[in-house]
């Protein structure tokens, strides 16, 4: 498993914490991060993808409200959220290939939720991507 893999998978994690508890247990978040058996630089990439995703979510899950049909963000289970806006975060981040990211989502979806999730996700990906290359997202062109 790769470096970036890695690092997603942490950051996927401490997303998934921050959305069930809240913002107050960020600095918990980091720790465990920061403590992992991780060289640093999957550390620092982990945490870097974390900041943005979380730092973002209200963007990001603006995009996914979009592209999420018949779904509401709330019901999806928490895993699934939290591999979309990680994905989504980076889709609009640019620093990524489109293909990676798609493809990262689907691995740890496939690690971490159920059969039907990766159907479910690279659908909602796929949307996502088409409307950003397309321009039609508003959150693409959004300055922070």
């Amino acid at each position: 498993m790769n470096h970036r893999h890695r690092a997603r998978r942490l950051a996927l994690q401490g997303i998934c914490c921050l959305d069930a508890q809240g913002p107050g247990v960020m600095d918990l978040v980091r720790d465990f991060i920061s403590d992992s058996r991780e060289v640093p630089g999957t550390v620092a990439l982990a945490t870097e993808l974390l900041d943005g995703a979380y730092g973002q979510v209200d963007r990001c899950d603006g995009v996914l409200k979009d592209h999420c049909h018949h779904w509401d963000l709330g019901r999806l289970a928490l895993i699934d959220r939290g591999i979309l806006r990680l994905a989504v975060h980076e889709l609009l981040s640019g620093q990524t290939p489109a293909k990676v990211v798609i493809t990262e989502a689907l691995k740890l979806a496939k690690e971490f939720s159920t059969a039907e999730s990766p159907r479910f996700i690279n659908g909602v990906l796929d949307s996502v991507l088409k409307a950003l290359s397309e321009g039609q997202d508003g959150a693409a062109e959004e300055d922070d």
